[in-house]
């Protein structure tokens, strides 16, 4: 899930972007390779900036057991500047590594400082043989954040001053959502300090959750177990907050399962149709957009591309997407690349 702050209201509500149970790198042009290229997450950043400068602009919460598929490509910055990736905070232990130093360090300062020392001697000297590349710098950025906002990050993670009736609401006391259901409720407390995108993904069950190769029911049913509360629990949680007109959810993935089987009781990757649901940000509420044949099978009616998806996303955050450009290898990329996809704005989902 993703959650996005706009910046057109005043408070990203203007809250934020939240996404759930998602891979931020929803979608693709057509039949380009999006493998290097800059997540949903980094445009946003670029374009919106944060509105804390004592939080990360963006923020990925994942399973503290591991990464989904992909790792960090799910939130890369690709040839955008690497200050625009996704900052991982863990749902569980301390938020970011390496906060404090070993104990063996504090008792030893002096080898402390000498180790300080001398890291600082080789970032110089990176900075002075490759000034082109900007991960080390990005790096450096992310821990001096980390090292003087220590207080506020962890404040922002701490779900125990939530109440008990709201944890029951994220589902936090049930085997099936708690860890889930924990980093949805993160994921609010994170907004409402102006982190303006939020990306959440869901539990590692049998691997991948969603790709459903074999087992295909029986995985289903635990995976929706996994996320289904949660997910309500965050949009019902934002609205009675007043922070979902401003904050825009999306619930997605990067492809449907066809309607037949594979093997034996899988079901294989279906990329002509899928389900995204939108929720608050000035999209249109009670809305089902598009059609499928009978079977689940291929688009019949209202085919959203990707590319008009991501158009309206940046639109619902005040970006008009032919303008929100970074020059890269001789062109102007952008995110929807409209001169070649043809890319628009999809009224039809918006409130008004």
């Amino acid at each position: 899930m993703m959650l996005l702050k706009p910046s057109f209201i005043a408070a990203d509500r203007l809250y934020g972007v939240v996404g759930v149970a998602c891979s931020p790198r929803i979608g693709c042009f057509k039949d380009a390779q999006r493998v290097g290229r800059p997540t949903l997450g980094a445009w946003v950043t670029y374009a919106l900036g944060t509105q804390n400068r004592n939080l990360p602009g963006y923020v990925v919460l994942a399973d503290p057991k591991g990464f989904q598929v992909d790792g960090i490509k799910n939130w890369s910055s690709g040839w955008l500047p690497a200050i625009y990736q996704g900052t991982p905070l863990r749902s569980e232990g301390s938020p970011l590594f390496d906060l404090d130093p070993p104990e063996r360090l504090k008792r030893k300062p002096t080898l402390r400082q000498a180790q300080l020392e001398l890291l600082t001697a080789l970032n110089e000297r990176h900075r002075r043989e490759l000034p082109h590349l900007t991960e080390l710098e990005a790096r450096i950025a992310n821990f001096e954040l980390g090292a003087n906002i220590r207080e506020t990050v962890v404040a922002a993670m701490d779900t125990a001053q939530e109440s008990i009736e709201t944890h029951r609401l994220y589902g936090t006391d049930q085997k099936e959502t708690a860890a889930y259901g924990a980093r949805c409720l993160m994921a609010r407390r994170l907004l409402e300090r102006g982190v303006r995108f939020v990306s959440v993904f869901n539990d590692l069950i049998m691997g991948d959750p969603w790709d459903t190769h074999f087992q295909h029911n029986a995985r289903i049913q635990v995976v929706a177990k996994n996320v289904d509360r949660p997910c309500a629990a965050l949009i019902s949680d934002l609205k009675r907050r007043g922070m979902l007109d401003d904050t825009l959810v999306i619930w997605a993935g990067e492809f449907g399962r066809l309607p037949v089987a594979q093997g034996k009781d899988g079901r294989d990757h279906n990329r002509h149709a899928f389900t995204i649901l939108l929720a608050g940000g000035g999209v249109k509420a009670g809305l089902t957009y598009g059609r499928t044949d009978d079977f689940g099978y291929k688009i019949q009616e209202n085919l959203l591309s990707i590319n008009n998806l991501q158009a309206t996303i940046l639109h619902l955050l005040g970006l008009d997407h032919e303008e929100l450009t970074y020059r890269y290898s001789g062109r102007d990329e952008s995110l929807t690349d409209a001169e070649v996809t043809k890319a628009q704005v999809v009224d039809e989902l918006l409130a008004t």
